[in-house]
């Protein structure tokens, strides 16, 4: 079996920057490394995708966007994730499940619970092997979005930062519920410290890949 490592943060917090020089790290060692990403992956949850974060959907319920969040969730699992982990492959992922639970169960009021549960019908007990909190202020994380003018602008950006502090509390309630698997690295440190934090984080929570 593989190992699966998922990438976690608000808005802005420099995962996708980071999931890229993981995947360059770890091929280093002559490990096999493939990155996805939630919501999306595979080609039915890019369409879930699509209908989540499009900007013209102002009026989406707070548990639609759950119970959309899930349904793409368990297609990419069953349909990417899994066959890969089988193969022995690593597996890097932008969001996982955690953004659920912090961007609808805690921020969006629905229940961190409520959502879990939602969550557990649709992957079982299937959990990342390590999950890394990119942790950030959303402010500079939304001013980060804003001078990148490369990077896609979803409906989520165009939340009030009220929300997104909001987001910020309920990756850190995550934390502390899960703090096996969960680990925080400062995102608002230069990007090489940034970088160089995580590779001893995998270094040592992930030994079983480098052997």
């Amino acid at each position: 079996m593989g190992y699966f490592i998922t990438l976690e943060g608000v808005e802005g917090s420099g995962k996708s920057t980071l999931i890229q020089h993981l995947k360059d790290f770890i091929e280093r060692k002559g490990i096999e490394v493939i990155v996805t990403r939630e919501p999306g992956g595979i080609d039915i949850s890019e369409q879930i995708r699509s209908v989540i974060l499009d900007t013209r959907n102002t009026k989406m319920d707070g548990r639609t966007e759950a119970l959309l969040y899930a349904a793409a969730r368990r297609q990419h699992l069953v349909e990417r994730i899994i066959p890969l982990l089988q193969e022995g492959k690593v597996v890097l992922c932008d969001r996982f499940i955690d953004s659920s639970l912090a961007y609808q169960g805690y921020a969006r009021g629905l229940g961190i619970d409520e959502v879990l549960t939602i969550n557990e019908f649709a992957i079982g007990n299937f959990m990342p092997d390590l999950t890394l909190y990119m942790d950030l202020d959303p402010q500079i994380g939304l001013n980060r979005i804003r001078n990148n003018k490369g990077r896609e602008v979803n409906r989520l950006d165009l939340e009030e930062i009220h929300f997104h502090m909001k987001v910020r509390e309920g990756y850190e309630a995550i934390l502390e519920r899960f703090p096996e698997r969960i680990v925080r690295v400062d995102a608002n440190q230069e990007l090489d410290k940034v970088f160089s934090d995580t590779k001893e984080i995998v270094l040592d929570r992930a030994k079983s890949i480098f052997h």
